[in-house]
């Protein structure tokens, strides 16, 4: 039967909009998941506790406790992938849930097509990064024990500086990662305001990777938030 296919990725949706959660688990079930409900912050993170799901859908305005502080509490324990959905479109809401562990986050109202497929990226990348060192996507190869970049099976020349950043996405294939994040990890905790130095040295990644610098496929700008490394199957 069905019911014991194991197959089926399990998903938690916690939000207090029930008109939201039935539109959810129809898109959801639909296309293969199995679904949980929860209408409260305490009541998500119970069943978290208690069937511990694949991928979290949060949404920041619960009525309990704010969608945040769920995430935090949930991050104490747990590296289950969550895709923020919330009404919130600032910048400083979406900055502030990255940081706090979401994998993405989608501002309502939204389509059922770009939700299911930001669900898989941030599901792929959670999955053990490869037993190989080698991470491959399109023409790009980086050998993470030698290295070595190459691309289209030529070595590409990277400073330090650039490898220890395209190392940083390469951790993370598919997620967001924030200006501060990408900052705080590559330069250290007192440069985490330079943004400047992330924006030149972006522009010398896709100088050296993209097909087209100015058209970037590969590194692509999330708007006042971050960048995120784009992956092909």
């Amino acid at each position: 039967m069905n019911e014991s296919t194991p197959s089926k990725p399990q998903a938690l949706i916690i939000d207090d909009e029930l008109q939201i959660r039935r539109l959810l688990r129809v898109c959801l079930e639909g296309n293969g998941y199995r679904v949980d409900e929860a209408a409260s912050g305490q009541e998500g993170l119970n069943a978290a506790a208690q069937h511990p799901p694949d991928i979290v859908i949060l949404d920041l305005g619960l009525p309990d406790m704010d969608g945040a502080t769920v995430l935090k509490r949930l991050r104490e324990w747990s590296r289950v992938p969550v895709v923020v959905l919330s009404v919130r479109d600032r910048e400083e809401d979406k900055i502030a849930a990255l940081d706090s562990g979401a994998d993405d986050f989608i501002t309502k109202p939204f389509s059922t097509g770009e939700l299911l497929a930001r669900l898989r990226v941030a599901q792929r990348h959670v999955v053990p990064a490869s037993e190989s060192p080698v991470f491959r996507t399109g023409d790009l190869e980086v050998d993470l024990t030698a290295r070595i970049v190459r691309l289209k099976g030529r070595e590409v020349k990277l400073t330090a500086t650039e490898y220890s950043l395209l190392r940083l996405f390469v951790k993370d294939p598919g997620k967001v990662l924030t200006h501060r994040h990408i900052l705080q990890q590559v330069w250290g905790p007192n440069y985490v305001e330079h943004t400047h130095y992330l924006r030149v040295y972006i522009a010398h990644l896709r100088e050296k990777l993209e097909a087209d610098p100015s058209k970037p496929r590969l590194i692509v700008t999330e708007s006042g938030v971050g960048y995120r490394l784009i992956t092909e199957g």
